[in-house]
């Protein structure tokens, strides 16, 4: 009887993910064109892709992928910029830009799909878990807010008004010295 060589089985490959590379561009961040940063806005939709298949982020996403390891941002002189680098330039362009990312960490961390709400006279827009933007309408817009920061009476009634108007929900995000966020929805009821 012949005997037959046993194959050695070969360590499977694993497909790595390529990690997208971005440049810091002023007020937001560009990716390159790539399968990767479509990739990213398809299933999770991080930004808003652009005519030339790039994606462009907000500061805080930026941030929140930089930190998960799924981007590399550099500045225009093609620097590489670190965690801390990225969080002072941002810092210096958006004052309120920690708080502001505590609040899109937090809510991506919970599976909800967060955007911008510039649009909306608000800082974000939550859709429910699901839920993709252009498939439904965000069920809730967001205000972060520091716990030491105050409001007046009328901004309260206004950011009220603004969601109402909209057919969201208030949520507001407050945010502690750790990075921790409390939310309270508020909504209008009739007596």
């Amino acid at each position: 009887m012949a005997k037959t060589k046993k194959k050695k089985s070969e360590p499977k490959k694993t497909k790595r993910k390529k990690i997208i590379k971005a440049v810091f561009a002023k007020e937001r961040v560009l990716t390159e064109a790539s399968n990767e940063a479509r990739e990213i806005y398809d299933q999770s939709r991080y930004g808003s892709m652009l005519e030339n298949g790039k994606l462009q982020l907000s500061l805080p996403e930026a941030l929140y992928l930089m930190e998960k390891k799924k981007l590399k941002v550099t500045d225009y002189r093609k620097n590489k910029l670190n965690i801390d680098a990225f969080i002072r330039k941002a810092q210096k362009i958006e004052p309120n830009f920690w708080i502001r990312y505590c609040v899109l960490k937090d809510i991506r961390n919970r599976g909800y799909i967060i955007k911008t709400a510039l649009k909306f006279g608000a800082d974000f827009r939550v859709y429910n878990r699901g839920v993709k933007p252009g498939e439904d309408h965000a069920r809730w817009i967001v205000y972060p807010v520091h716990e030491s920061s105050t409001t007046t009476w009328y901004e309260f009634a206004a950011k009220n008004r603004v969601a109402h108007s909209t057919k969201k929900r208030l949520l507001i995000g407050i945010v502690d010295d750790e990075g921790d966020v409390t939310y309270y929805e508020i909504k209008w009821t009739r007596p």
